[in-house]
């Protein structure tokens, strides 16, 4: 096939054209600059688009493209009115890319949105794609739309649209918590985190792009979203130990009662950190199992041990 991925040179994006090149498809990588043109894998094609609104014009980049995967976004925290950014970027490019894919004939569509769509937390069972969305911030909020977009009946039959909503995705390349908590197991740090008995999903980014591979080549129309993980779920005591052990150095976690602990997260103005460590956020992925035949290829502690012999000390 000839897949168009939007955001090609972003952390998803670069390993699934790496991905998709592996399993012999042709690959076009939107991008903004040279510079990051500059960073897309050998045997990609760049095309330059403009950034992502309700007026971003796709002719070009769509042209012979058989399938879309649409990684690109905006991410970072906006707080006040720039939080229309979102609305524009998110939503709004999402639902353009999608009306012009449909036009210029692309078969297939996948959407990489986020589980925060459900929320920050799953409370005592793990969260199913059927939940209602309840997101929680205007970036998650935004994320929800598009998906709502996609899936009201607007778009033609002939464009298969799938949904994919990971949990924190890592591997080479990852920032903010994940890279800050493998950088304090790597020098040793003294962790309070020893009295935590959540339970999180994440997925490496391997196990992503081989789902995104498989929804591509399914014979199945699609119409749907997914939840995908690494079909383990563990609480952050253990995520450190595991990274710990990918490492090759023992994670140095110790206890101290919740109360105390979150206080002095409070204290330090980490509140939302704290509620991250803490609460539990944990994904059903039978379903995919069940209609895809798909299984994450990686265990977690196989995607770890990747991600650490990728990553520069």
């Amino acid at each position: 096939m000839k897949v168009l991925v939007t955001g090609g040179s972003g952390f998803v994006g670069l390993h699934l054209c790496e991905d998709l090149l592996a399993r012999g498809h042709q690959v076009r990588a939107s991008v903004r600059s040279l510079e990051a043109a500059a960073r897309l894998p050998h045997g990609v094609e760049p095309t330059s688009v403009a950034p992502l609104s309700a007026d971003t014009d796709w002719a070009s980049a769509l042209h012979g493209v058989d399938a879309v995967v649409h990684s690109a976004g905006l991410a970072h925290v906006l707080r006040g009115a720039q939080a229309e950014a979102y609305e524009r970027t998110n939503t709004q490019g999402t639902e353009c890319l999608a009306q012009q894919a449909a036009l210029a004939g692309v078969r297939r569509f996948v959407y990489l949105s986020t589980v925060k769509v459900h929320g920050d937390r799953s409370g005592p069972r793990p969260l199913e794609a059927t939940d209602p969305l309840r997101p929680g911030d205007a970036y998650s909020a935004s994320k929800a739309r598009a998906e709502e977009a996609l899936l009201s009946g607007q778009l033609p039959a002939s464009l298969s649209v799938d949904i994919i909503r990971p949990p924190l995705v890592y591997g080479p390349g990852v920032k903010a918590n994940f890279l800050r908590m493998m950088r304090m197991v790597a020098r040793g740090v003294p962790l309070p985190l020893g009295s935590i008995h959540n339970r999180r999903s994440f997925v490496s980014v391997w196990n992503l792009c081989d789902l995104v591979a498989t929804l591509l080549t399914s014979p199945r129309p699609g119409r749907g979203a997914w939840l995908v993980s690494d079909g383990e779920d563990v609480s952050t005591p253990a995520l450190l130990a595991l990274i710990g052990e990918a490492m090759g150095r023992p994670a140095r976690v110790f206890p101290l009662p919740l109360p105390l602990l979150r206080t002095l997260f409070l204290a330090a103005g980490m509140g939302a950190e704290y509620s991250r460590l803490n609460e539990s956020l944990y994904l059903d992925i039978d379903p995919v199992r069940r209609e895809l035949g798909w299984s994450p290829p990686l265990t977690l502690a196989q995607g770890l041990a990747r991600t650490v012999r990728a990553s520069p000390r």
